[in-house]
């Protein structure tokens, strides 16, 4: 009882418990001001270790974390007070917000108005708040078709194919052989025109003595037709037969003479092989005569 009653005597010697003013404007006094600034810290201190514990549930770590973002915008109040009354600026120094990796984190206020809404301890863990710190994923830009064509240069049309000497190395083998396979099918197609040349000369010149011989066993065929044809016909006078066949003319006798022997000539200067040879090549040389 004695005990008791001290405890009661020494409070109502006490002061009565002084209040924060509801607005920082009603402070006058710079060491009131900052007073009240350091109550506030430390109200903040004991509810932000009190947040780090995630066994509390999802609403009382809401509840203290909007009781500590409360705090922090009246601290912010008080500071802009304490600089008015011609305190320091504690604003300038104050620290920045992290993320859970510990990246500054800058969440603006809808309104505004001085710092935005942040989460302390165990409620950045919540439900939709960690999406907040999340980086959000870079959109790739679509390239513009000026964008494409700004970076295209001359390598891309392949003009500097052979500064590096790989082309080079590469195609030189495949050029030679190719160039080696041009020159042999050359040869070769001018030597099937050499042969076919020498062909027709050595038949022209078989045709030139052929001719010449002809010619002179025409005359004789005919100076020899000539005397059978009148020797015959002295004959038939001498009989006086008339023939009613009728009988090919001078110049069909002629005719047919030349022809023949022309035929024996060719047979006995110019084999069948070689006539051949000189059908293909006139037509190999596009010579018809």
């Amino acid at each position: 009882m004695l005990n008791r009653f001290i405890a009661l005597k020494a409070e109502e010697k006490k002061k009565p418990k002084e209040r924060r003013p509801f607005l920082a404007s009603e402070c006058r006094d710079l060491a009131e001001a900052d007073k009240w600034r350091q109550q506030i810290m430390r109200e903040i201190g004991r509810k932000v270790a009190e947040i780090q514990n995630e066994g509390l549930g999802e609403h009382r770590l809401r509840d203290l974390n909007d009781e500590i973002n409360k705090l922090i915008r009246e601290k912010s109040h008080w500071e802009r007070r304490i600089v008015e009354l011609g305190g320091p600026n504690y604003a300038k120094h104050a620290p920045k917000m992290t993320d859970l990796e510990g990246n500054i984190v800058d969440v603006p206020n809808p309104s505004g108005r001085g710092p935005g809404y942040r989460y302390f301890g165990a409620a950045k863990k919540l439900p939709g708040v960690r999406e907040l710190f999340e980086k959000p994923p870079e959109l790739r830009k679509r390239r513009t078709r000026y964008d494409i064509y700004k970076r295209i240069d001359a390598s891309y049309y392949g003009y500097r194919d052979e500064e590096d000497g790989v082309l080079a190395r590469v195609e030189g083998p495949a050029e030679a052989k190719m160039r080696a396979e041009a020159e042999e099918e050359w040869q070769r197609v001018e030597e099937i025109r050499r042969e076919a040349r020498r062909g027709e000369k050595e038949v022209v010149s078989v045709g030139a003595a052929a001719r010449e011989v002809l010619f002179e066993e025409e005359e004789d065929v005919v100076e020899e037709e000539r005397r059978e044809r009148e020797e015959k016909e002295r004959k038939d006078k001498e009989r006086e037969f008339v023939v009613h066949v009728p009988l090919p003319d001078e110049k069909e006798i002629e005719r047919m003479v030349v022809e023949r022997k022309k035929m024996e000539l060719l047979s006995k200067y110019a084999s069948e092989g070689l006539l051949e040879e000189q059908s293909e090549a006139k037509d190999m040389l596009n010579i018809h005569r």
